[in-house]
């Protein structure tokens, strides 16, 4: 494709985010997978002070070729989100796996502004906080 062709993306001007930790990215109620690499695996293992092979065993799921942290079977929430006095946080937050860190700066958000605003429906970070720019939000694509 030329570089006439190229459309210019919408957010071509940044956007606000600010991850306020509600973990409203990391529950139900649907079904999904949260992709981890052999090295997030471990990273996350040496933070809960297990063994990589416990780790394994205890809170992820193969998918094909592909290892999946666990949700919990009622609510479909990740296995990882704990709550104190109604607040509800990260257990792994300092090492959570690249697609965590990535939100909400993913293809299906970004493919519209309505795309993007309908995710801001459900994330009260979106549209708040510190400006990415183009280049900054293509890094995480």
């Amino acid at each position: 494709m030329n570089d006439e062709n190229k459309k210019t993306p919408w957010y071509i001007a940044g956007l606000h985010f600010e991850c306020m930790q509600c973990c409203g990215c990391c529950c139900g109620p649907d079904e999904g997978y949260v992709w981890a690499t052999k090295r997030e695996v471990e990273l996350i293992a040496k933070h809960l002070e297990m063994t990589v092979k416990r780790f394994r065993e205890k809170y992820t799921r193969k998918i094909g070729t592909r290892t999946s942290l666990l949700e919990r079977p009622g609510n479909k929430d990740c296995m990882f989100i704990t709550e104190t006095n109604g607040k509800k946080t990260c257990a792994i937050y300092p090492v959570r796996p690249n697609q965590c860190r990535t939100w909400p700066f993913w293809k299906v958000n970004l493919a519209t502004a309505d795309e993007w605003n309908h995710t801001a429906s459900k994330c009260r970070g979106i549209n708040r906080g510190r400006l990415y720019t183009y280049e900054e939000i293509n890094e995480k694509l």
